[in-house]
């Protein structure tokens, strides 16, 4: 992969970082995305040496983490009670379609 396909990916995953979520922080401010996904990946790697975890491969809970809303950076994020099928399937298509488009994909 070319340094230049490699920006590409970063900066449509970058746009999680203005994807605002429904839900609110505090009450205070709405959280991005990004914060969303980079939060939820910092838990399960806390997690990762816990006993009751052993038999879980922490390594794929950390990489679904990151990656399982990068569909919104397409969709932009639509609460779980709004989300309608056809919501989802669009998002699934817009994400496959920019996956299947790395250059290592091919």
């Amino acid at each position: 992969m070319k340094p230049t396909d490699l920006l590409d990916i970063l900066e449509t995953a970058g746009k999680l970082k203005l994807t605002m979520r429904h839900c609110w922080i505090d009450g205070i401010r709405q959280e991005s995305t990004a914060e969303h996904s980079w939060r939820l990946a910092l838990m399960a790697m806390l997690l990762k040496d816990e006993e009751e975890l052993k038999d879980v491969d922490m390594d794929k809970v950390i990489e679904m983490c990151l990656i399982h809303d990068l569909g919104e950076a397409f969709t932009g994020d639509i609460p779980a009670f709004e989300k309608k099928d056809a919501d989802t399937k669009t998002e699934v298509t817009l994400y496959e379609a920019w996956v299947e488009s790395f250059p290592a994909a091919q």
